[in-house]
Order: C-alpha cells, then structure tokens, then sequence
C-alpha cells in the first residue's frame, strides 16, 4: 500500500462516532447476556446456530458501514480479510476456554457469566494493544521486524498445537490464587462471593469460579497479543483494525456453545491459520526491508484461499474431541 505508517493508523471518522459504535456494542452484549440470563435451559444447537448466524451477519454489515464512512473498496475487502482472520483464530481460542471450563468442572450456567466477562475484557485488551501497537510502529520502524517475529513465532506454536496441552493448574495466576484466596470447594450458581456461615460467625469467601474467571483473563492476554500482530499486518488502520477485532470478538460466547455442542473440531484450521500468520509475518519483513511490497489483492487472495481450503477439508474431516480435554 502506498500510503505511510502514520496515514494508516490516522482515525479518519468524527469522535462521536466512536460514542455512537461503542453504544452501540454495549446494546449488542447487553441483548446477549440479557437473552442469556433469561433463558431457563442450556442453549440447543438450533439456537446456538441461529446467534451464530446473527452474529456473522452483523459482521459482515458493519463492513458495509467501513465503506460507507470511507468509500474505499479496499479498506472494505482489508475489514473482511481482518475479520476472518481474528474471527477464525477466536475459533481456536475458544478451544482453550472449552479445557478450562472442563478443568474447573464449571457448571453450564455459569459459563456464559465467565465468557462474557472475557469478550468484555478482551474488548479493553483488543483496543489497547492495537492502538499501541501502531503507536509503536510510528515511533519505532523496527518495531515492524518485532511483529513480523511474533507473526512467524505464532504460525510455528500452531502448527505445534496437537503437541501441546494445556493445563490451566500451571497458570502461575491461578496457583497464586489458590494459596492466598478462601475458596470454597462447590460453586453457587453464578456468584463468584459469597458469605458462608460458621459456628459463631460468617467469613467471605470465594468459589471456585473465580479462579476460572482468572485463568480466562489471562488467557484472554495471551490471545490479544498473539491477534493484535495478526491484524496490523493486514491494516494499519486503526478503524479497520479495531471494528475488525470488535466484530469477531462479539459472537465468542454463541460460538463457543455451538462448537461445543457440534462435538468436533475443525482440525485444518489451526494449520491454514499457521500458515497464514507466518506469510503475514514475511509480509512485514519484506515490507520492512522495502525489498517486496506484497499488493493488498493479493494477501486478500491467500488469505482467503488458505482459510477457505482449511475449512472445506476440516468439514470434510470431522475431528471428535479426545480424552485430552477432559
């Protein structure tokens, strides 16, 4: 792309836009938690697929309101490629959250609480490490080969990923919790405190879901910061990139109860996901070095290829979860 670093990450919408967007969103996560709380059994596959189907569709919308605001067709097709890309790798994530939510045996009731809680800070974290990130790359040129490094990095830790388990009892957050917090050894429905009755008197104490809510949150850093480098290599737009991030984070919580009630896996993912992260990475390398400037058609050309070939063969190939999550 011809413009500069600076130019691209300039916010090129009136502030009240970002009051309206935001309001916006809030009325988007109220409807669910809202639509949540009032529902008086565990979501079905139908419904869950029709969340699912909302949510995508209000992504795919908000991609027309980019090209409302700026009138650019490529910003429009870099939105889409963006949110793919994040929305796809949420879909890994959430794996993650699935082995925690099975360590901690946490109760289905009480999981949409916990999800939503994350999406919230995820949101918070999304925003801050975009902004410092291109806050960074204006600053510091070589801030870009740092990013490109992690890009390349993240591609070979998914490729990894079968290799790899996750055991939330490590979490050096969560251990510390454990040794310093009075937890009780039940949960009480979605409440994270409660004052439990002894003989003479009554203490604070908090249940087990706490420490899930912590495990979640910093998982939650290590996505943001693993996607953030993500999506600057695609835009440097911080309009794009943040609406991009927002879009894709919003349906996580119908997302990670359809995946769970579908019982599979769509095992090819993570590997187009790895692929496509280290060509993002030697993207920013070569631009960098301003030996190869990779023309935005073609990146939206690989990116959706690999991801659309990834899928096809992961429905073709259905991966049913194995003991290891357990």
């Amino acid at each position: 792309m011809s413009e500069t670093v600076s130019q691209l990450a300039t916010i090129e919408v009136p502030y009240y836009f970002w009051i309206i967007y935001h309001l916006i969103i809030a009325v988007f996560i109220f409807i669910d938690l809202y639509a949540g709380f009032r529902r008086k059994h565990e979501l079905t596959l139908k419904e869950a697929s029709k969340w699912v189907l909302l949510w995508i569709s209000i992504g795919v919308a908000f991609g027309l309101v980019i090209y409302f605001l700026t009138n650019d067709h490529e910003l429009l097709g870099l939105y889409y490629a963006a949110y793919v890309v994040e929305y796809s790798m949420s879909m890994d994530n959430l794996f993650v959250f699935a082995v925690i939510f099975s360590y901690f045996a946490v109760p289905m009731i009480a999981q949409p609480v916990v999800l939503y809680i994350g999406i919230i800070t995820a949101i918070i974290l999304r925003a801050s490490f975009i902004y410092g990130g291109l806050w960074l790359i204006e600053q510091y040129h070589w801030m870009i080969f740092v990013f490109g490094a992690v890009l390349i990095y993240c591609g070979y830790k998914l490729l990894r990923a079968g290799e790899v388990k996750v055991d939330p009892g490590k979490n050096p957050i969560v251990r510390m919790a454990k040794r310093f917090l009075p937890l009780t050894d039940y949960y009480d429905g979605v409440r994270f405190i409660i004052r439990e009755k002894l003989s003479t008197n009554t203490r604070t104490m908090f249940t087990p879901l706490i420490i899930t809510l912590l495990a979640i949150e910093t998982t939650d850093v290590v996505f943001a910061f693993d996607s953030v480098p993500a999506v600057i290599a695609i835009t440097m737009n911080f309009l794009v990139a943040y609406t991009s991030n927002i879009s894709a984070i919003l349906g996580l919580r119908s997302l990670y109860f359809l995946i769970a009630l579908t019982m599979f896996k769509f095992k090819h993912v993570g590997k187009g996901l790895a692929a496509i992260l280290v060509f993002l990475g030697v993207k920013l390398f070569l631009g960098g070095l301003n030996i190869l400037e990779i023309p935005t058609w073609i990146s939206l050309i690989v990116i959706f290829t690999i991801l659309g070939v990834s899928i096809i063969a992961s429905i073709i190939h259905k991966e049913h979860p194995t003991s290891e999550k357990q």
